[in-house]
């Protein structure tokens, strides 16, 4: 399934402006506060109408239908559970009134998001994130063709959101429908998008696979420097023999962390933050940082501000690094260049890491 969007919203302070095409998988809706992410979302699932343009759902235009016959499921900030039933009764009902077509299973959806122990209490008696997990399976039993998350993760602390992110790891394997995801954090966004959109000031700017995207010197103003970085997919190797540090296996080589909770042979994703990699001319020795990547310099870009973004590519993988404008010139940095690239295995923060 896909979503093709080419839509035009005309308000009297405000101006919608998106033509994307979102694959199956997580779409992140990236961009500032007021750019138009919920906008966005609540016009594809038709809780606002478009002036012009077109919403096409897995080949079938939308535009015109109302809200109940798009096969939209969204998720909002708060649950919104319905306070008189139990959670049994929340996730059957919106099995009954979602799309009479086999989608997940009950079992399955159950499953999926570990609900069993949930499903007799009543939803005041549900944490904030068992109340999003239920949310969440309410949204899959409508057996949407589209699913729309407005910042599911946001009135969370920091140890809910770790622990929903599996969760939502889980949804993005299991299920075969394009799904939009909109937050502000840069882990969130790194551990699970396939790709992503970058709005600003109510248009869709730049969009590709999350991969690219991360990595493209020129979404950086759009990004943010602290957001901008690197996603490497790898799988977990037998931990060093010596030091019994965790190995993960790369297409450009092998990262050597502290620990994981992964298990030997799982995929996994890993965020680089752009500050986090130092930059040298010549293989550094006498370091206590351990890895230290080979690469070849493809592109430089330097914005208003001191720093210069370097993209490099070791094997098949981009890396996005950001150094001083005089640490720039002092390393003489050229497109074509070889360079070293230095990160510390302590670096990694273990909510960029993800499966």
């Amino acid at each position: 399934m896909s979503l093709d969007l080419d839509i035009h919203v005309r308000r009297e302070h405000f101006s919608l402006e998106v033509q994307v095409t979102a694959p199956a998988g997580v779409t992140v809706i990236f961009g500032p506060s007021g750019c138009g992410k919920t906008t966005l979302l609540r016009v594809v699932a038709g809780l606002e109408p478009v002036d012009h343009g077109k919403i096409v759902i897995d080949g079938s235009d939308m535009t015109e239908q109302p809200a109940h016959r798009r096969a939209v499921g969204y998720l909002f900030q708060e649950p919104r559970l319905l306070p008189h039933l139990n959670v049994l009764g929340n996730l059957k009902f919106a099995q009954r009134m979602g799309r009479q077509v086999r989608g997940q299973s009950f079992d399955e959806v159950i499953a999926l998001l570990e609900l069993d122990p949930l499903l007799g209490r009543a939803p005041f008696a549900l944490s904030g994130g068992e109340a999003q997990r239920v949310a969440l399976g309410r949204a899959l039993l409508s057996a949407p063709k589209c699913l729309c998350l407005d910042e599911p993760l946001s009135a969370l602390d920091q140890g809910l959101k770790h622990r929903i992110l599996p969760y939502l790891e889980r949804l993005r394997a299991h299920t075969d429908i394009p799904i939009l995801y909109v937050t502000h954090d840069a882990a969130e966004m790194a551990r699970l998008a396939d790709h992503i959109v970058l709005m600003q000031a109510g248009r869709s700017v730049l969009s590709g696979p999350a991969e690219a995207i991360l990595s493209d010197p020129a979404a950086v103003p759009y990004l943010g420097v602290r957001a901008a970085g690197t996603v490497i997919s790898g799988q977990v190797m037998t931990p060093d023999p010596t030091t019994g540090l965790a190995v993960i296996g790369f297409d450009g080589g092998q990262l050597i962390l502290p620990e994981l909770s992964q298990a030997k042979g799982h995929n996994i994703r890993i965020r680089i933050p752009a500050q986090d990699i130092v930059l040298a001319r010549e293989r550094p020795r006498g370091l206590s940082a351990l890895n230290v990547f080979e690469g070849t310099i493809t592109q430089l870009h330097s914005g208003q501000g001191p720093g210069v973004m370097v993209q490099f590519k070791t094997g098949d993988t981009l890396f996005l690094a950001r150094v001083t404008q005089y640490s720039a010139q002092k390393l003489e940095l050229a497109v074509g260049q070889t360079i070293f690239a230095i990160v510390k295995a302590t670096a990694f923060d273990p909510a960029g890491i993800g499966t």
